[in-house]
């Protein structure tokens, strides 16, 4: 049942845009695999085989440690509505952490605003392989909304009080990795 391309179409493309979350899979050699679910709100496909997301400051940073450690990154799309289907996207990522000169730019063109207090690095993905799959065994949910908790988490934060969280919580991973927030990779 699971077909494979290239690239992603426009059909899948659209299949992405209609996702309210999608999942994040990653690992560096003799580390645990970390999976973390992620809003689409700030993601991107922005070619036929590449997507970003705008990472916001959380409890740990391991996605940024492995693909700086190995590279690898797994993006999946699950359809809790409608048709079943799951979409993978396979490739390697990169990570524009919000010091770094073309944070700004990048940042402006495909996600546009104001840049959150808690934005903590863009990750790109370059995808070499894309997979559908039947997904008949993924149950049907009704999207509500976002949850407001990380946006209120970061409402009355400084950009010091950030800086000093990532200091705390997010320079290495649970594994001991640096995680590069503060350009000591």
């Amino acid at each position: 049942m699971a077909k494979q391309f290239d690239s992603i179409s426009d059909t899948l493309r659209a299949f992405v845009e209609r996702q309210h979350i999608f999942f994040c899979a990653s690992a560096a050699q003799d580390t645990r695999v970390n999976l973390t679910p992620r809003s689409t709100d700030s993601l991107r496909i922005t070619g036929p085989n590449e997507a970003l997301f705008l990472d916001l400051t959380g409890s740990g940073n391991e996605t940024a440690a492995h693909v700086i450690a190995d590279g690898r990154l797994t993006l999946m799309f699950c359809a809790f509505e409608g048709p079943p289907m799951i979409l993978r996207l396979y490739g390697r990522g990169r990570v524009v952490h919000r010091d770094a000169p073309e944070f700004t730019p990048l940042f402006a063109q495909h996600i546009g605003g104001d840049i959150p207090v808690n934005a903590r690095q863009i990750f790109i993905q370059d995808i070499d392989l894309v997979q559908t799959s039947c997904g008949y065994g993924v149950p049907l949910f009704e999207y509500t909304r976002e949850r407001p908790a990380l946006r209120n988490w970061a409402a009355d934060k400084s950009d010091a009080d950030i800086r000093a969280y990532w200091g705390e919580k997010n320079r290495t991973s649970m594994d001991g990795l640096p995680t590069g927030v503060f350009d000591d990779t």
